[in-house]
């Protein structure tokens, strides 16, 4: 998704390259509200330790919360380079620049606190294939803003973990998901035993990276059919564009894991998801399904890094993460859908009504 700087309430963006305390420092003015959220990044979900190296990749529009996580990784004593992409290519990116590929070879932990524009699915792909490689222990922060450094990211992580690894206890056994909501959707998804199930809760681990603010479990799914009504919120560059849709939702047809159709009233959303659905073979293809655990989240707030990790069942249409789903097929494309208030049956067991887990964490 894209998010124009204009639109971004960031009080230091006005700083300039050369006002900068070098290359490789962030030493700048941050809202003292972001601590909390970069403290919990920084010592919880990342664990990072003094003598390890941290690699952190920011923008000027997140340059404001990616100095906050800084500020913590100094409080560490951990040594740490730190990249403004603008410093080094021109944006929107064709390529990750090459200094910072060649700087994560040398890094224990990572952290990507950027504004993603139109069409950088590849340079994060170049990035993602040398934290993989390398086992970095990576947050990704994808269009992380002001909101969720005080929502999302002040969740109690330890307990979206022990939720995390009941639900995914319970789904690694299973032969069927489904999920209905009051607002239409009814989907069945058939699991693949040769698919892994992964947790992303926030507790980043070197076998796979994760989002943050984190509180999810997902795999590739074998099968996936039915209707997903996207009254929350669909993914991408394309989430900055529309927003929340609970006024005027997205209706997508899956059949034999293929989506067959995508209707709404919003004629532009419609349109934009049909086209971006068919960018390449499996761009229309069910790469992921997942759960939502993160059970200190109330609300869809219209920004995908957060929402789909809203409780509840999203999917994302194009790249299945083979890398760690096991998936032996590939996608240029990624875009997540996210709906509200599900009920959720683990072939015959309901752990979800309306929204609510009743699985205790």
């Amino acid at each position: 998704m894209s998010i124009p700087v204009s639109q971004v309430n960031f009080p230091a963006l006005s700083l300039q390259k050369t006002e900068r305390q070098g290359r490789g420092t962030l030493n700048i003015a941050f809202d003292p509200e972001f601590a909390q959220g970069a403290r919990n990044a920084v010592n919880v979900c990342l664990r990072v330790q003094p003598a390890e190296k941290v690699c952190v990749i920011t923008d000027e529009a997140t340059i404001e919360i990616a100095a906050a996580l800084v500020h913590e990784i100094e409080r560490v004593g951990a040594p740490y380079r730190a990249w403004v992409l603008e410093d080094l290519a021109p944006r929107p990116l064709t390529d990750m620049p090459q200094e910072i590929l060649d700087d994560l070879e040398t890094c224990q932990v990572s952290i990507f606190a950027v504004q993603a524009q139109r069409n950088e699915l590849r340079s994060r792909i170049q990035m993602t294939n040398v934290v993989n490689r390398k086992k970095i222990r990576h947050a990704h922060m994808v269009n992380i803003n002001p909101q969720i450094m005080l929502e999302g990211m002040r969740a109690d992580f330890q307990k979206v973990d022990r939720l995390s690894a009941k639900v995914i206890a319970m789904v690694r056994k299973a032969h069927t998901v489904r999920a209905k909501t009051a607002a239409g959707t009814d989907l069945t998804a058939e699991l693949n035993p040769n698919y892994k199930w992964l947790k992303t809760s926030g507790i980043i681990t070197p076998e796979k990276w994760g989002n943050l603010p984190g509180g999810e479990i997902f795999t590739t799914p074998g099968e996936v059919n039915g209707t997903f009504v996207i009254d929350g919120v669909v993914g991408d560059y394309l989430c900055a564009k529309f927003g929340n849709l609970q006024a005027h939702p997205l209706t997508v047809h899956v059949k034999k894991n293929r989506l067959s159709e995508a209707h709404s009233e919003n004629r532009e959303l419609e349109n934009d998801f049909w086209k971006y659905t068919h960018t390449d073979e499996n761009s229309d293809r069910v790469g992921e399904f997942a759960i939502g655990t993160n059970i200190d989240l109330k609300e869809v707030i219209g920004e995908i890094l957060q929402d789909e990790k809203y409780p509840g069942v999203h999917i994302a249409f194009g790249n299945p993460y083979g890398a760690h789903t096991g998936a032996e097929w590939d996608s240029s494309t990624h875009i997540d859908v996210v709906g509200r208030k599900f009920n959720i049956w683990v072939d015959e067991q309901q752990i979800m009504a309306d929204g609510k887990f009743l699985v205790e964490a």
